[in-house]
């Protein structure tokens, strides 16, 4: 009986120390359960303020597109403005990106200026990398697709260009796509760029042929 005895106290002083690492255990899973379902709430709060700002910047995004397709589309009406060229494609495939100041196309009433600078390392005939050609216009015409596209072509006629533009804008922003044709060879030159008002553009013009 006293051996029994002896054993109960043992196995009760046994549980009485096992009991606080139970509840030690048990404070601590809970503290990092917390820990857990705050960095959870926290991270639900960074990204519903992420999809907020994001819908904000897409919101501004559309909107700026939207008022400067507006401006394009009348300037082009208006034959007053400025194709600025970012990236150009050659007739041989090779497509070479280019500075927007210096590659250009610009119409202003009844004139037309074609400049082609593709080098950063050759002054080139107009001083800046490449060609520069100016003339008068003819021909000139707006086709509205309906997909909301507009095609703008005209002719250019002067002492050194003779060739056939078209200028591609798509629908919803001023990005825009040209093709130039030259008419006594046939090194036709692609170009993508954006269009902008005569008056808002930053373009270089060099020395012309």
């Amino acid at each position: 009986m006293k051996r029994i005895l002896l054993t109960v106290m043992v196995i009760v002083a046994g549980l009485s120390a096992i009991a606080p690492d139970i509840h030690a255990q048990a404070r601590s899973s809970n503290a990092r359960a917390a820990t857990r379902q705050e960095k959870m709430d926290a991270w639900h709060r960074d990204m519903a303020e992420f999809r907020a700002r994001s819908l904000q910047d897409r919101q501004l995004a559309a909107l700026t597109d939207s008022i400067a397709s507006v401006q394009a589309r009348a300037a082009l009406q208006n034959q007053d403005f400025v194709f600025e060229a970012d990236n150009l494609t050659f007739k041989n495939g090779n497509l070479v990106f280019v500075n927007s100041t210096t590659n250009f196309i610009s119409v202003k009433g009844n004139r037309a200026v074609i400049q082609i600078s593709p080098s950063n390392y050759s002054a080139g005939p107009n001083g800046v990398g490449g060609v520069t050609v100016d003339g008068a216009i003819s021909g000139q015409q707006i086709i509205r697709g309906k997909d909301g596209r507009i095609t703008f072509s005209m002719n250019v006629m002067g002492i050194g260009v003779n060739a056939q533009v078209e200028i591609y804008m798509f629908p919803g922003s001023n990005q825009a796509s040209a093709t130039v044709y030259p008419n006594f060879n046939a090194n036709t030159i692609w170009l993508s760029g954006k269009i902008v008002p005569y008056e808002s553009s930053n373009v270089f013009e060099g020395m012309s042929l």
